[in-house]
C-alpha cells in the first residue's frame, strides 16, 4: 500500500510538472546542475525527456564533484578538491543515461577514479574535449596509451584538453615527469587546438623543460595555459615549434637572469594574447620581460601580473606607454597589476594618477589605479599600479593611501605604513576585501585615536568590525595598539576557530597578563595561537585562550 501511494504521489508531481510550458521548466532546469537533471528526470517521463535531452543539459557534463577548499589551509592547492561521484550514480550515468545522450555529448569533465568506467560506457561521436581533474602524471600517461579507450578516431577528434595533475595535494609527480606527460600529450592528440596544463596552476603542476624540449613540437595548437619553473621555459614555448599559437597564458615561478643563450627578439606575428603572471619579485624586467613583449607587435590583448623590484625608477605610466604599449599598435585590452619597489635617498617628482589615466583613455572598459608610497625611514618607495576591477588573489603592502574599492577575488592582504592605522582605516579593507582569508599587519608607530581611551569622548561609540571571512591574522610586526585593535570586543569581532600570530610581550600588557574581560571574547575564539618572543607561559593562559593550540 505504502508503494502504490508513493507512485501516486510521483505520477501527480509529474503531472503538475507536465502542466507548466516548456519555457518556465528550461528556466528551472537551468538553475540546477546538468548531472541533477538527466540523473533525476531522464525516462521519468516521456514529454520531460525531450526537454531533458536537449543540448543545453547534454553539451558540457561534469561527472565529479568539486568542494571548495579554505585557501590558507592550503595554499599549495586548487581552490576546490575534486571526488567522484557515488557509485549509484555512477553505474545510472554509465548504465542508462550515457548511451542515450552519446551523441550529443562535446565535453566531458571527468576525475580519476571514474573515467576508464565512464570513456567505456559507450561511444561519443561528437565529444570534441574533456577535463581530467585530479590525476596522476603517470596514470595520465597510462591512461592516453590505452588503445581500447583512445583509438585513433578518438585521439584524432579531440581538439582541446583540460589535465590538473593532483588536484588535491597527493603529489607525487616531478618537473621531470610532467614534460613526459607533456610530450605525450602533443604526440596522442594530433589536432589538439586548445590545451590547459594544470589549471589549478600549483607549483608541482609546473613545467622545467631543459633539455627535453628539442622533440617537442605541434603546428596545431593554438592556446595555450601553463605554469613554467623559470622564464627560459617561456622562451623555449616561443621559440617557433608551436608556430600556430595565437593565445599563451604563463604563470612563471622564477623570472631571472639565465646562463644559458635564448633568442628573445625574433618577433611573434601570430601571438594575438599574453597573459603573464609570476608571485616572486624580478630584477630582470628591462631585460628579459620588455624585450619578450616587444617581439609580439600584432598583440590585440595583454594581461601582465608582475612584481618589479631594483630598478631606478618605478614601472609608471610613461614605463608602460614607452617599452609597451608605443610598440604593440593593434592592442585594444590591456588588464595589469604592477607592482614597483625601489630605493633611493631623495625624494623625487612622482608620476600622478592623472598622467596614467591619460595614458589609458583608449583601452576598453578600463579603470586605471595608482597610487605612490614613500617611507622616509626606510628610504623606499612602492607603486600600487593595476587596472580595475583586480584580478589577484594576493593584494600586498596597503597602506593609508589605499584608494578603496571592492576587491572580491583578493584572499590574502598585508599592510605596511611608517604612519598609523586608524580604526578607520581597518574598517575600510573589511569592506573592500569581503572574502579575505590572510592578513598580515606590519606597522610599529602607535596610533593617535585609540579606542577606549578615557576622555570626554569615552562614551563615543564606534563600529565593531568583522572578518567573516578571516582564517588567519598576523600581527607579530606591530605596535601593541594593533593588538588591542583586534582583541577588544567593542572594536573587533573575530571570527571562530582564527588563526593569529602575536607579540607574546605585547599581548600580555594588553590582556593584562591574561585576565581583561574586554580582550577574553575574542581570545576564547581563536583556534591556534604562535607567539614570538615568548617567555615562561602562566597556567592560567589556556583557560584565556580555551580553544587554542598554543606555540
Amino acid at each position: 500500500m505504502e508503494n502504490i501511494e508513493v507512485k501516486t504521489d510521483m505520477e501527480t508531481l509529474i503531472l503538475r510538472i507536465n502542466d507548466l510550458p516548456d519555457e518556465i521548466l528550461m528556466i528551472i532546469f537551468k538553475n540546477m546542475y546538468n548531472t541533477e537533471v538527466l540523473y533525476s528526470l531522464l525516462d521519468v517521463d516521456k514529454g520531460l525527456n525531450r526537454i531533458v535531452c536537449d543540448s543545453a543539459f547534454t553539451y558540457r557534463l561534469s561527472l565529479l564533484r568539486s568542494v571548495p577548499t579554505r585557501l590558507i589551509v592550503s595554499e599549495s592547492l586548487s581552490r576546490y578538491f575534486i571526488y567522484p561521484l557515488l557509485d549509484s550514480i555512477v553505474n545510472r550515468f554509465c548504465l542508462q543515461i550515457l548511451p542515450q545522450i552519446n551523441n550529443k555529448i562535446k565535453w566531458l569533465n571527468l576525475e580519476s577514479s571514474s573515467i576508464k568506467r565512464i570513456l567505456r560506457a559507450t561511444n561519443y561521436p561528437a565529444l570534441y574535449g574533456f577535463g581530467l581533474y585530479n590525476i596522476e602524471t603517470n596514470e595520465a600517461i597510462n591512461l592516453f596509451s590505452d588503445e581500447t579507450l583512445f583509438n585513433c578516431t578518438f585521439k584524432n577528434q579531440i581538439s582541446a584538453l583540460v589535465i590538473d595533475i593532483s588536484t588535491n595535494g597527493q603529489r607525487t609527480s616531478t618537473e621531470h615527469v610532467n614534460v613526459h606527460l607533456f610530450k605525450h600529450i602533443l604526440t596522442i592528440f594530433t589536432n589538439l587546438r586548445y590545451l590547459n596544463f594544470g589549471p589549478s596552476s600549483i607549483w608541482y603542476q609546473q613545467l622545467s623543460f631543459d633539455t627535453q624540449f628539442s622533440t617537442m613540437i605541434s603546428s596545431s595548437l593554438l592556446e595555450l595555459h601553463v605554469r613554467l619553473q623559470d622564464f627560459i621555459d617561456c622562451i623555449y614555448l616561443l621559440d617557433g615549434r608551436f608556430n600556430q599559437l595565437h593565445t599563451l597564458h604563463v604563470n612563471i615561478t622564477y623570472i631571472m637572469s639565465s646562463n644559458l643563450t635564448i633568442n628573445n627578439k625574433e618577433k611573434l606575428p601570430n601571438l594575438r594574447f599574453f597573459s603573464l603572471r609570476s608571485n616572486r619579485n624580478t630584477d630582470c624586467y628591462d631585460e628579459l620581460i620588455v624585450p619578450l613583449l616587444n617581439r609580439m607587435l600584432n598583440l590585440e590583448e595583454l594581461n601582465l601580473f608582475l612584481q618589479v623590484s631594483d630598478r631606478q625608477k618605478f614601472v609608471d605610466d610613461n614605463d608602460l606607454k614607452r617599452n609597451i604599449i608605443d610598440h604593440m599598435t593593434r592592442l585594444n585590452k590591456f588588464k595589469f597589476c604592477i607592482y614597483s619597489s625601489i630605493q633611493f635617498d631623495n625624494e623625487f617628482d612622482f608620476p600622478s594618477n592623472e598622467n596614467i589615466q591619460k595614458i589609458f583613455k583608449d583601452f576598453q572598459d578600463n579603470q586605471i589605479i595608482s597610487y605612490i608610497d614613500y617611507f622616509p625611514k626606510a628610504r623606499q618607495g612602492q607603486c600600487h599600479n593595476y587596472s580595475y576591477p583586480y584580478e589577484l588573489k594576493n593584494y600586498d603592502k596597503i597602506t593609508n593611501n589605499f584608494p578603496g574599492g571592492l576587491h572580491q577575488f583578493v584572499r590574502i592582504v598585508s599592510l605596511y605604513d611608517e604612519h598609523s592605522f586608524e580604526h578607520e582605516f581597518f574598517l575600510r579593507i573589511s569592506q573592500s576585501f569581503p572574502y579575505m582569508e590572510k592578513l598580515t599587519v606590519i606597522n610599529r608607530t602607535q596610533q593617535i585615536n585609540k579606542q577606549c581611551r578615557k576622555s570626554k569622548h569615552q562614551n563615543q561609540k564606534f563600529s565593531i568590525i568583522k572578518y567573516p571571512n578571516l582564517i588567519e591574522l598576523d600581527l607579530h610586526r606591530t605596535h601593541k595598539d594593533y593588538h588591542r585593535q583586534f582583541l577588544f570586543d567593542i572594536i573587533t569581532c573575530l571570527p571562530d576557530n582564527v588563526y593569529v600570530c602575536m607579540d607574546y610581550r605585547l599581548t600580555k600588557k594588553v590582556t593584562h597578563n591574561f585576565r581583561r574581560n574586554i580582550t577574553r571574547n575574542n581570545c576564547s575564539k581563536i583556534g591556534n595561537v604562535f607567539f614570538y618572543y615568548k617567555s615562561k607561559f602562566p597556567e592560567h593562559l589556556k583557560d584565556y585562550f580555551p580553544r587554542a593550540r598554543i606555540a
